[in-house]
């Protein structure tokens, strides 16, 4: 049996397309460089200790032109880790935002 061009094609492209879905981390987030500092971090008043949260600080968020502020919240914590608040890092003349995460 002989497949036709299109039919033999399209047998070849569905496990290409299939492989290089699992091959990319379903976390994977492009990276934004921005030539304009952050603003200073504005102060926010630490609230009172919540059992089983870690406060968040609030950071400059990149808006497409501008920075614009989000306010802190609570982060449910994680059984032996450690929060790793978000931050803005200089690379060279530009600056990335750095992802919040937990560490243990």
């Amino acid at each position: 049996m002989r497949l036709s061009r299109p039919l033999l094609r399209f047998a070849l492209l569905v496990p290409v397309a299939l492989a290089s879905l699992i091959s990319v981390p379903a976390f994977a987030e492009t990276e934004i460089l921005i030539r304009q500092a952050p603003p200073p971090m504005r102060a926010e008043p630490l609230p009172r200790e919540r059992p089983g949260y870690v406060w968040d600080q609030g950071h400059w968020r990149w808006a497409g032109n501008h920075y614009e502020w989000v306010p802190g919240h609570w982060q449910p914590a994680m059984r032996g880790g450690h929060w790793i608040p978000g931050h803005w890092a200089q690379r060279g003349p530009s600056w990335r935002w750095v992802e919040g995460h937990w560490a243990r």
